[in-house]
């Protein structure tokens, strides 16, 4: 079931966004050569508690952590830790915040020092991709149309589109119906409704779409351990139309 929220709660969710929007703002002057994704956790986490809000990942489904760190090869679901960030080195910062009982949820791939030109294209195409599928989020749209404008800048250098792991809907939980891949078909699936609000992230990678999981049973890896990069943001159908929620 899609569940559509009232202009109240839609924002609640903009709050909790504009939160979140924060801590990665704050988090960007901190990813440098020499920091630990474990330094980064904690100073998320300090500002989202002190923000009033709490850090949705916290205890997920047994996560430990306040942010998702993922390291050139690793997709998503990275757990920060002793691992320091190297000159050269693209991660992704995945962050989810609950406020007032609603969830926000955010992720930008940033670069460590200077990355290469393969790297930065990488963090630029798949900008322009999630820019395209936040485009595609119109009113009488479908979430398939969504899928194919992202997939569609894959195709124009030949990336990986990661399937297995798919935006979603989100509100009193980070996970709600429907599930927004970042492939598909226009005309398919859902129609976009006043009151509907999702994550859109595109992941892409520099080789095969084909991902695995790491023995700590959360990291995603590339299979080919080719680079991927990872950004989303939280939008919302308000009656007068699309609300990007995760700003400051």
């Amino acid at each position: 079931m899609i569940f559509l929220k009232s202009k109240d709660e839609i924002q609640i969710m903009r709050r909790a966004g504009a939160v979140v929007a924060d801590v990665l703002l704050k988090l960007e002057a901190h990813v440098k050569p020499g920091v630990t994704t474990g330094d980064l956790d904690r100073i998320a986490e300090e500002h989202i508690r002190k923000s009033g809000a709490l850090p949705t990942f916290v205890g997920y489904q047994g996560y430990p952590k306040s942010l998702c760190t993922s390291i050139n090869e690793e997709v998503v679901h990275g757990i920060p830790g002793s691992r320091l960030l190297k000159e050269g080195d693209i991660i992704g910062i995945d962050c989810g915040v609950t406020l007032e009982g609603y969830v926000a949820d955010h992720a930008i791939t940033f670069g460590v020092g200077v990355i290469s030109d393969e790297y930065q294209r990488l963090l630029d195409l798949t900008v322009k991709a999630l820019k395209a599928g936040l485009d595609a989020f119109v009113l009488g749209n479908r979430i398939g149309d969504i899928g194919h404008a992202v997939q569609s800048v894959a195709a124009e250098c030949d990336y990986g589109v990661v399937r297995d792991f798919v935006g979603h809907g989100i509100g009193r939980k980070m996970h709600e119906e429907p599930q927004v891949p970042n492939f598909g078909k226009p005309g398919t699936g859902p129609r976009i409704k006043a009151g509907m609000v999702i994550a859109i992230e595109p992941m892409f990678n520099l080789g095969t779409h084909e991902v695995q999981v790491l023995k700590d049973g959360w990291t995603v890896v590339t299979k080919d351990r080719k680079a991927s990069a990872h950004f989303e943001h939280t939008i919302a159908m308000a009656e007068s139309g699309p609300v990007l929620l995760t700003v400051p």
